[in-house]
């Protein structure tokens, strides 16, 4: 009997093709063991996506991992020698920590290393490579390109000090421009090096477009030869099937990428499907002077593409839709006046029925009646493609979306509270009642004070009439409820408003129609504070 392949899941068909596209570019497969040596982790940490790594002792009493990352492994045992470029392809297992299931996950990759004497027809075939990979997997595809080397250049011209370079990459990663000019004043940057930095959230689109203003901002030779690297990579993949886009505010991991960096998308998926760049700086810890680039397909996000499309994306419509995560409550009110206000209203009220999706086909918008708390969730994992959501809600869940607008709505304040006479006993851990446990950690630590959570989910004020805790984390609009209980800010710590967030998936394929929002939404939000 023929064996089908068509009867595969979809990570299993990509497997195959892979192989092929890899094995006919001269590359060859490696195989690692599931185990490795703790030591590599522990001295490499900073080279990891998260220090937590799954550890056991083996008979011989060796303290071993479950393998957290395959490009470490490799790097630590190719030894190429000088003059020589190794091609590896691999497809291995990954182990790490999961913060949906609080627990890790077992993550299916195949990837491609090249390691040694990396040069330009190296670095050329590794992205093209990267390109057909995607063209492999069937599905629309965005390829997202930037250099770390035209970054750092940025960041020398501008003396921006080591310490402070990892929060500035952090906004920008996040297209968060509200934040990012504050974090360039608190690394001593003046008003013309902010704006410089803020003038990388404009150099993302096609290539045509964007390549001629990266090479008119250059600023030093490094960022000059960034510039150059990025045009002959462009011209390389010209043709390649899909859309290639610069994105000047891509930003791989400090110590781990040191020249071009890159990402790619599908249109049905919610997260990257391929990362890669190049990391010599990793390499040349194992072998002097050898480079190293790379990247990675992440098999299991392919899952989504085996099941039925949700009833919402089965209608077609004449225009692109914008799916929109909207809070109920007055947030989601306030918003939705708004929008509806510049040309986003639909026909039916939300408000006057049970329905929990309502929409306007000719406008291209449809909206999702969510709980505050969920409009993160939403537009992380794709359902929705935009949202609007508090700050503390955003900072307390973590989420991996782009930061693309404060609306100044819903302003009030994270703050430290407590009774009226209390004093701070220095020698013993703070007990700290809140919901924002994430949040009230991070402060807490930043300040390098020993504490003990106590999370509860409403009328947090009580904790500390009753004596269940010292103090409490929680937001402050008027204060007038803390008064009317004895309590007082102690300290403010964050300011929260209402934020427009996106799918970083989503923003590839619809990026014209978020943008056109935004620049409407940014027009009103002007006007009514003119009217102040």
């Amino acid at each position: 009997m023929k064996f089908d392949i068509s009867c595969l899941q979809p990570k299993e068909q990509a497997s195959f093709a892979l192989r092929a596209l890899y094995e006919a570019a001269g590359c060859r497969k490696y195989h690692m063991g599931r185990f490795e040596e703790y030591g590599l982790y522990q001295e490499n940490r900073s080279f990891l996506s998260s220090e937590q790594v799954i550890t056991f002792t083996d008979l011989d009493g060796r303290l071993l991992a479950l393998k957290p990352d395959v490009t470490l492994s490799i790097a630590k045992t190719a030894q190429p020698a000088p003059g020589e470029t190794l091609r590896y392809y691999y497809h291995e297992n990954v182990y790490r920590p999961s913060a949906e299931s609080h627990t890790f996950k077992e993550i299916g990759q195949m990837g491609l290393e090249m390691l040694g004497d990396v040069g330009e027809v190296q670095v050329r075939q590794a992205v093209s490579l990267a390109a057909q990979s995607l063209e492999q997997l069937g599905q629309p595809w965005v390829l997202e390109v930037s250099h770390m080397g035209y970054l750092f250049g940025l960041l020398d011209v501008l003396d921006v000090p080591e310490a402070s370079r990892a929060a500035l990459l952090a906004k920008l990663k996040a297209k968060n421009l509200h934040e990012l000019k504050a974090a360039a004043s608190a690394a001593g940057l003046d008003e013309a090096g902010a704006d410089a930095l803020a003038g990388l959230m404009s150099l993302c689109g096609s290539c045509e477009d964007v390549l001629p203003r990266v090479e008119a901002a250059c600023r030093n030779e490094r960022m000059e030869a960034a510039a150059a690297e990025l045009k002959a990579i462009t011209e390389e993949l010209a043709g390649a099937g899909g859309s290639i886009r610069l994105d000047m505010t891509l930003a791989g991991e400090m110590e781990y990428y040191n020249g071009l960096v890159f990402q790619g998308y599908l249109e049905s998926l919610p997260r990257p499907v391929l990362k890669g760049g190049r990391y010599d700086l990793l390499m040349q810890k194992f072998t002097p002077g050898a480079g190293a680039i790379g990247f990675a397909v992440y098999l299991d996000e392919l899952d989504r593409l085996g099941a039925p499309l949700p009833p919402v994306q089965q209608q077609k419509t004449e225009k692109t839709m914008l799916n929109v995560a909207l809070p109920k409550g007055r947030l989601g009110d306030k918003v939705y006046d708004l929008l509806a206000g510049i040309g986003y209203g639909c026909p039916e009220d939300y408000n006057a029925t049970r329905k929990l999706v309502v929409e306007n086909p000719a406008a291209g918008i449809r909206y999702f009646l969510v709980k505050p708390s969920d409009v993160a969730i939403y537009v992380e994992h794709g359902a929705a493609d935009v949202g609007i959501v508090g700050k503390d809600i955003l900072t307390e869940a973590s989420a991996d979306v782009y930061e693309l607008l404060d609306t100044g709505l819903g302003k009030c304040r994270m703050c430290v509270a407590a009774p009226a006479d209390y004093k701070d006993d220095p020698s013993r851990p703070v007990r700290v009642a809140t919901k924002f446990v994430n949040i009230a950690k991070s402060y807490y630590a930043s300040i390098g004070r020993d504490i003990d959570i106590i999370k509860l989910n409403g009328s947090i004020e009580l904790a500390p009439i009753l004596g269940l805790s010292d103090v409490i984390v929680d937001i402050v609009e008027t204060g007038t409820t803390l008064r009317e209980n004895g309590l007082r800010v102690v300290t403010e710590f964050m300011p929260i408003s209402a934020r427009f967030i996106a799918n970083k998936a989503s923003y590839q394929f619809k990026h014209r129609e978020m943008d056109e929002m935004l620049e409407k939404l940014r027009a009103a939000l002007a006007a009514k504070e003119e009217k102040k």
